[in-house]
């Protein structure tokens, strides 16, 4: 099994990001996800957690954690 890749909440952002701009060209949600790197449960995981957040309130979210 590969090591997980960590990524940074303004990276996370930044993906969830060009994930919605890759769907708004049509793609469906597991084609966006395999053009960007993810999997689709992680996709659906950060889009709960981090969604409706822009980078820098994630930087301070992390740094409240």
């Amino acid at each position: 099994m590969a090591a997980a890749k960590k990524y940074s909440p303004e990276q996370i952002v930044a993906k969830l990001r060009e994930h919605e701009k890759l769907q708004g060209q049509g793609l469906t949600i597991p084609q966006a996800c395999k053009r960007i790197g993810i999997s689709d449960q992680t996709f659906y995981r950060w889009r709960a957690k981090y969604g409706a957040l822009k980078e820098d309130e994630a930087h301070r979210l992390k740094t409240l954690e």
